[in-house]
């Protein structure tokens, strides 16, 4: 597992390095630093009361939705992320903001509880994150632990259906199982980034895991959180196939002549005061998952 890691902490210190330097205009750098924010009308919809809340941005990657969540009027808010690169990008962006009350931590997601130290009212988790982690059991007890009884997550995610179909076809065809094996990740070799820079990441090759919803849902309520809503979307936050077309701002859809699919999912949950429930228990594990 640990080689699955390490290619991807490499990919993703590329990735950094390049989104920090964005000239595409994904990242809308100059208005986060300015105090603006670049959360999607769909988050800033759906993550609900923020202001005065203390929030852990878990997988923060480059730091500017995180000082984003403080423009919009958190109280404090903590990011987290495996990149060096990153979170160096992270805490410059920071000053340059001359934001109060945002920090940035340096650790591997399953290390966050120790890495932290700390409560929060809520975790934010959005677009490319659990599809980076082999076990979505083991991250939703990190993002239980790191919540104060009454404390909310909200997760807003590329859906697995999404993932399962071929993302280099000219069209919708399924291609990957709906669940991928611990052991067994898919596989990618992609010389650019998602934001369309021409730049050429130096580490290619990374690995990622499909989670269905129901196992998403199920190691929520296992962790002791209670489930606030579930909803499917139409469009997703970046161009996951080449046909996909500008779905709203900066949003992305399937063009008219296409069957829908759900393209991104998004979950709000919350810690129950006391104990878990006594009649779920964590599926058994199905060909190494």
């Amino acid at each position: 597992m640990e080689s699955f890691l390490g290619a991807n902490r490499l990919n993703w210190d590329d990735r950094a390095e390049l989104h920090s330097t964005d000239t595409t205009g994904s990242y809308h750098i100059e208005n986060v630093l300015a105090g603006g924010s670049n959360l999607y009308e769909l988050e800033t919809r759906e993550v609900g009361d923020i202001i005065g809340k203390d929030i852990v941005h878990l997988q923060c990657h480059i730091g500017l939705d995180t000082i984003s969540l403080k423009n919009l009027g958190a109280g404090s808010v903590t990011g987290l992320d495996f990149s060096p690169t990153a979170i160096a990008a992270a805490r410059d962006f920071a000053a340059k903001a001359g934001t109060d009350d945002v920090r940035f931590v340096e650790a591997p997601l399953f290390e966050a509880v120790e890495a932290l130290g700390r409560t929060f009212d809520i975790a934010y988790v959005t677009w490319g994150s659990v599809n980076w982690l082999d076990d979505v059991f083991r991250w939703a007890r990190v993002v239980a632990d790191l919540l104060r009884p009454g404390g909310r997550l909200y997760l807003a995610e590329g859906h697995p259906l999404m993932f399962q179909c071929d993302r280099k076809a000219a069209a919708l065809e399924f291609k990957h199982d709906w669940r991928t094996p611990i052991a067994r990740p898919l596989a990618w070799n992609e010389e650019h980034t998602y934001t369309g820079d021409d730049r050429i990441l130096k580490h290619p090759r990374y690995y990622e895991w499909i989670h269905p919803i129901s196992d998403v849902v199920n190691a929520l309520i296992a962790a002791g959180l209670t489930l606030d809503f579930l909803n499917e979307h139409d469009t997703v936050s970046w161009q996951h196939f080449s046909f996909a077309v500008r779905a709203g701002k900066d949003m992305y859809g399937l063009p008219e002549n296409s069957p829908k699919i759900p393209m991104a999912y998004s979950i709000g949950a919350t810690k129950r005061s006391v104990g878990g429930i006594p009649y779920l228990v964590t599926p058994r594990t199905i060909e190494g998952h």
